[in-house]
């Protein structure tokens, strides 16, 4: 039985436009379902999302939920929960997200390792546009997890973060690049983990175009399609 991470090869490229927040999500799903039946092969999805506050389902749990929500609809997010993933965590159109689907046939085994070697795949991919990105958790930031990717300047900030689902057959390893405009996050995050009773650090909160004025999302997407073609020669 395989325990390759992921298959290191070729993939298909698919860059979607957004249809709303809970569409979105539910495609990366049925991506993820097809795999799992062995109807797609190793994907590569890109897209820029809707404004949306994907709250964890520890969060959904927690006496303040309802308000957050409300704060987020008041920015102009829409609250919705994942199944994977850890707290809330806020992306909009000036944030790429990457969806990398395989099939496998033990799709836990490797799970770990992933996180690692595709966390080092985006923080390449931001290296190569010019940002000084590195892996690993910073102090006080949103979201928080061990394999997040930050960019280091006068103070760090969370640029990447990284969450993944496994069902029988395949997995998803899902990615938020917040590369433009991170004021409207950092003004949600404010209020939705203050409503929620969570404690973090707003300097942290961050886009790549704060340590590289001028950089565009489509610059970021062409540069993680490059890196991954790199990882597959």
């Amino acid at each position: 039985m395989s325990t390759q991470a992921w298959s290191n090869g070729p993939l298909a490229l698919v860059r979607d436009p957004s249809r709303g927040a809970a569409a979105d999500l539910e495609r990366g799903l049925e991506l993820l379902r097809a795999a799992a039946a062995g109807e797609l092969p190793p994907t590569l999805r890109l897209y820029r999302p809707s404004p949306t506050v994907a709250f964890g389902q520890r969060d959904a749990r927690l006496p303040g939920f309802h308000a957050a929500s409300e704060a987020a609809r008041r920015h102009g997010f829409e609250p919705l929960i994942r199944k994977a993933g850890g707290r809330a965590a806020a992306y909009h159109p000036g944030c790429l997200i990457v969806d990398h689907i395989e099939s496998h046939e033990d799709a836990i085994a490797g799970s770990r390792v992933r996180f690692g070697l595709l966390g080092e795949i985006l923080a390449a991919a931001l290296r190569k546009v010019g940002v000084d990105a590195a892996v690993g958790e910073i102090p006080g930031e949103y979201c928080p997890g061990e394999f997040s990717v930050h960019g280091n300047g006068a103070v760090q900030i969370k640029l990447v973060g990284t969450a993944q689902r496994v069902i029988s057959g395949a997995w998803l390893f899902s990615s938020v690049v917040v590369v433009e405009n991170s004021e409207p996050i950092r003004a949600v995050l404010e209020d939705t983990y203050a409503a929620l009773g969570l404690s973090w650090d707003p300097a942290t909160a961050g886009a790549a175009d704060d340590l590289l004025p001028g950089l565009t999302v489509d610059e970021v997407s062409d540069a993680v399609v490059a890196v991954y073609d790199e990882a597959a020669r």
